[in-house]
């Protein structure tokens, strides 16, 4: 290794353990290459090891070797440092960013010019083609990682629910992302155009990387809404402005660990979610509730969450169970689940089905687990196809919730006693 490249090495290492956006910076300080990291640390070492020609090819030996500076800028999640990526590359057009990938492969985001734009993600060799200028209200990429992409417009999507071309504005029929929650209702007439508008607006502001700017915009609509007693919208912006302060990128964090390990890598966002959910109290009293979190089989204890339940249903378990499962759907910014485990029998599996169905997401599967005398896993109630290919995700998923739940429920009465 060159003096150089040691040197740059020895700043590698003091950079951020902290997600954001590195350069590689010439001899006049050009910028020859742009990219994002979940760690600065960890992301900008592994350009220094020794195996760089097999992970990164030799175009990026070259950047390398060439390189006499790094810089940095920090972020507060990995999906925030994607678009900010994206915007700089477009900004700075870095020579070793471009020769990296044909930019006519690269991902886009085009949002049309109609009085309910669609969002729609396109590849870059579309877009002449598919979209002439006066078809385009705003257009943000080129966004150079397609699975890191797909997987941050989920999140997106969450937090802002927008329409996309199988949504037929004031069709009044539900199209299919509407029953789940990912469209706000231009289909059936729920929004209307200005309503909308603050929608895209919103997408713009977080595309652009104005976060503070987005934030103050929500904070000055909350207060309207709530000013004009309009309270059921005022609490829809707040659940945004929670999602967009509270980003849950779980998935794009484990997607860029793999791309650091092997960015040639073929990467699909396969991880099975499994939450699973119970309740636990004393003939009635110091009532909790607990969600926990299988993903793969494997138990995710960061993603668990405790729920005090505020109502006063006595040893009623159900009702508790439908009360943490509306809270938990209070929560669009979290990881979608792909399977629910309830504690109990087809009557608590309908109870939870039943909330679901409500809130719009009722695509989405639920099992319940019965247990013997003993309380281990005897039967579970469900479509047969999922518990046998999921049988011990299932047990473990329930037995984490059923531990977690009496672990707070102690903590809580002790505290009481």
């Amino acid at each position: 290794m060159s003096q150089g490249m040691e040197k740059l090495l020895k700043k590698a290492k003091k950079l951020p353990d902290t997600p954001g956006v590195y350069f590689f910076l010439g001899s006049k300080k050009e910028i020859l290459y742009i990219g994002k990291a979940t760690s600065l640390r960890d992301r900008v070492r592994s350009y220094f090891g020794k195996d760089l020609i097999v992970t990164r090819g030799p175009f990026l030996v070259d950047m390398v070797t060439l390189a006499q500076d790094i810089d940095w800028r920090t972020t507060d999640s990995v999906l925030e440092a994607l678009l900010l990526e994206a915007n700089l590359i477009k900004d700075h057009q870095p020579k070793y960013n471009t020769k990296e990938k044909d930019d006519k492969s690269f991902n886009y985001v085009v949002i049309t010019q109609e009085e309910f734009p669609q969002v729609l993600l396109v590849r870059g060799r579309t877009i002449m083609n598919a979209f002439p200028k006066e078809k385009i209200k705003y257009l943000f990429g080129p966004f150079p990682h397609t699975w890191s992409f797909k997987t941050a417009l989920k999140i997106i999507r969450k937090i802002f629910p927008y329409r996309d071309e199988k949504c037929i504005p004031l069709s009044g029929r539900p199209c299919f992302n509407r029953q789940i929650g990912l469209c706000p209702g231009v289909c059936t007439g729920e929004v209307n155009q200005k309503e909308y508008g603050r929608t895209i607006q919103h997408l713009k502001l977080l595309f652009e990387g104005q976060k503070r700017q987005l934030i103050k915009q929500l904070e000055k609509e909350m207060k309207e809404y709530a000013k004009n007693q309009e309270f059921e919208k005022a609490q829809e912006v707040k659940r945004a402005l929670f999602g967009i302060t509270h980003i849950q990128d779980v998935a794009l964090i484990k997607g860029d660990v793999r791309e650091e390990i092997n960015p040639l890598a073929k990467r699909e966002n396969s991880t099975f979610r499994i939450e699973a959910y119970d309740i636990a109290h004393l003939s009635g009293k110091n009532t909790v509730g607990a969600m926990t979190v299988v993903e793969d089989g494997i138990t995710n204890p960061s993603e668990y969450r405790k729920f005090r339940i505020r109502g006063n249903y006595g040893v009623h378990d159900i009702a508790g169970l439908q009360e943490i499962l509306k809270r938990r759907l209070n929560h669009p910014e979290w990881t979608r689940p792909h399977l629910i485990v309830v504690d109990g029998n087809a009557t608590q599996k309908r109870a939870a089905e039943m909330v679901l169905k409500t809130r719009g997401v009722h695509t989405i599967p639920v099992v319940a687990v019965t247990k013997d005398e003993r309380h281990k896993a005897e039967t579970i109630v469900g479509n047969a196809d999922i518990v046998k290919m999921k049988e011990k995700e299932i047990i473990l998923a329930n037995s984490e919730a059923h531990r977690f739940a009496i672990t707070y429920h102690r903590k809580k009465r002790d505290r009481i006693i």
